[in-house]
């Protein structure tokens, strides 16, 4: 097993991910019955402008409804043994709400455009509140990153 990385350096390679991967697993649930959520997990493509990432879906898919429901998500991006968790707040925009500037950056990223198709595709801006990063057991301790919205400073990251 590989030497556990400094906090400094999970900082970075999380914001490398976000930088470089196109593809992110999206976790939501539907609480509308009443007895609990009902997970629903899927791959979606997504743009990170450096602060959130953005997302698009059907809004009829039960991710679409799930995600204008709770306002809340969990995001996992790599493989299990390099992954990155994040929990965040989401906010709904309709293909006209969202800039065309933004619109261009996340059609050119993600090589897919909804706002030209006939379905009703809806945009969710995704603001990390929580963040975690661990490759194997012994990064553990220290994965939790971002809290409350809120890099956590390096040295108070316990290892």
């Amino acid at each position: 097993m590989p030497p556990a990385r400094t906090a400094k350096q999970r900082k970075q390679d999380t914001l490398d991910r976000l930088e470089r991967d196109e593809d992110v697993w999206v976790a939501t649930a539907d609480t509308s019955d009443g007895e609990g959520a009902t997970p629903y997990l899927v791959p979606l493509s997504f743009l990170w402008d450096g602060s959130t990432l953005l997302l698009a879906t059907p809004a009829a898919s039960p991710t679409g409804r799930n995600l204008r429901s709770t306002g809340r998500v969990r995001l996992g991006i790599g493989p299990t043994r390099d992954v990155v968790m994040i929990e965040g707040t989401v906010q709904t925009l309709t293909a006209t709400e969202l800039p065309d500037d933004v619109g261009d950056a996340f059609a050119e990223r993600t090589g897919f455009d909804p706002r030209g198709l006939t379905s009703e595709y809806l945009y969710f801006r995704v603001t990390p509140q929580r963040v975690q990063a661990w490759r194997e057991a012994n990064e553990l301790a220290g994965r939790e990153l971002m809290r409350e919205g809120e890099w956590i400073e390096e040295s108070t990251i316990r290892s």
